[in-house]
């Protein structure tokens, strides 16, 4: 059993401080959420026009962009989810790497590798990861479809000769794609490579997903605790928020992290987010909890109040949490998150995304036979709730530290015109993702913070 007392560095049972509830609608009507949206986030024309201009440089920048070593927006341009292809790739990009031995690879190409053209695809970009990828799975089809549809079956003679020449291609092409959204495979070499790269601001996320024995949670736990080691070994001496950080799901570091559980939850994983976030402390860095799914959205901000209200924590601002846009309780969430700030007196980091398990939380919904769901199911409003979240955000300086994330040319000119200058808040992107869109943002505003999220650790781990 995983217990309190077994958590390092915590040789007493630990008792979660008394904070106040969270509570919201679980999934209230998007109507009445779009009307109320619409009204709050309206803005001047003259303001509109600003935020247009921006947006439009951004995206001219982005499209006149032809890195040599190319990026996944080189790979969605080419590959378009839209396309058979495309939904191929990523199929092939989240699957195969987990795929354990060769005759399992062999049929799962050969089945997915039928669903795209590629044979008769022309490449049109210049991109090395792209031309190497097409190259790849080009041959791959040739190979694999002997006759007049692209789902035949293989042919004796082509799957003999082909197959282990064609898994190689194919497991190379998605190492490629994989390995570009990888910072490092360690958080050694992670760091070597962020320092290389003059970033100023890294927050680092250690790759994995939820824990399924308490050996996992461990397992998580130790390599949380390194991280934050290794990173504070190489800080340097700037104060926060300009220094590096560490992102940290609850979800790893206890086997049985759901409501049902909320007891032993509270006596078991409180002390070792408290235990990982005395570290972070003592290196004056940014510890960020990631976000759950809407069922684990109460306990998690239970877990994360508790912690948070630690005595040992007093004085540090580096405590932070994601909020998921898509959500729709993601400003009650702020809300809550300014009052415990309020009520500790000190800051709080706050990371505003727009949501990572959509395909998962609709599913629930449906299978749970719910009226309605946790999440909005268009997009617009997603974009809409993030701008509402954003103003909030911004108008809740300096107690909350606002970090937002994306990669939408739209979304990042909207933010720096609501935020009226340059300080008080970051922007932040994916590691593989936006260079295009924040070589430019930085090149127009070199005052502005930028942090990058890096994930660590196998690409087999990240693509899943």
């Amino acid at each position: 059993m995983l217990c309190a007392e077994s958590a390092p560095g915590h040789a007493m049972k630990f008792e979660p401080a008394s904070v106040p509830p969270f509570s919201a609608t679980y999934a209230p009507d998007d109507t009445v959420l779009a009307t109320r949206l619409l009204a709050t986030t309206r803005l001047s024309s003259e303001r509109e026009a600003r935020i247009d201009r921006m947006a439009t440089r951004l995206i001219e920048a982005i499209r006149t962009n032809d890195d040599p070593l190319g990026g996944v927006e080189d790979m969605l341009r080419e590959f378009a989810l839209s396309t058979k292809e495309g939904l191929a790739l990523m199929v092939l990009a989240e699957a195969l790497l987990r795929v354990p031995d060769a005759r399992t690879a062999d049929r799962f190409i050969e089945d997915k590798l039928g669903e795209g053209d590629f044979i008769h695809h022309e490449t049109k970009s210049s991109a090395f990861l792209v031309n190497a990828s097409a190259w790849a799975l080009g041959m791959s089809a040739r190979v694999l479809q002997p006759g007049e549809t692209p789902d035949g079956t293989i042919g004796r003679l082509v799957k003999r000769l082909g197959a282990p020449a064609v898994r190689a291609a194919t497991r190379q092409a998605m190492r490629l794609m994989g390995s570009h959204f990888v910072l490092g495979e360690t958080i050694e070499a992670a760091l070597a490579r962020a320092q290389s790269g003059g970033a100023l601001r890294y927050s680092f996320d250690m790759l994995g997903e939820g824990a399924r024995t308490a050996a996992d949670a461990e397992r998580y736990f130790a390599a949380y605790a390194s991280a934050i080691e290794a990173i504070g070994g190489s800080a340097g001496t700037r104060p926060l928020p300009d220094r590096p950080g560490i992102s940290i799901k609850l979800s790893a570091l206890h086997p049985r992290f759901e409501a049902l559980s909320r007891q032993r939850v509270l006596a078991e994983l409180v002390p070792r987010l408290v235990d990982l976030a005395q570290r972070a402390k003592s290196y004056n860095l940014n510890l960020t909890v990631d976000a759950e799914e809407a069922d684990r959205l109460e306990l998690s901000l239970e877990v994360i109040a508790a912690a948070f209200s630690d005595a040992s924590l007093a004085g540090w601002d580096g405590f932070g949490l994601a909020i998921q846009a898509y959500q729709k309780r993601a400003s009650a969430v702020i809300d809550y998150a300014d009052e415990l700030a309020a009520k500790m007196k000190r800051r709080m980091m706050v990371r505003l995304v727009k949501g990572a398990y959509w395909d998962s939380e609709i599913k629930r919904a449906q299978e749970r036979g719910l009226p309605d769901y946790p999440v909005f199911t268009r997009k617009t409003m997603t974009d809409l709730n993030y701008i509402a979240c954003a103003e909030k955000l911004l108008a809740l300086r300096p107690r909350l530290f606002p970090q937002f994330a994306t990669h939408n040319a739209l979304t990042v000119a909207t933010v720096l015109e609501l935020a009226d200058g340059e300080s008080g808040f970051e922007l932040q992107r994916l590691h593989g993702m936006g260079e295009a869109l924040y070589a430019q943002l930085t090149s127009d505003h070199p005052r502005l913070a930028c942090r990058t999220y890096a994930p660590v650790g196998s690409h087999r781990d990240l693509l899943a």
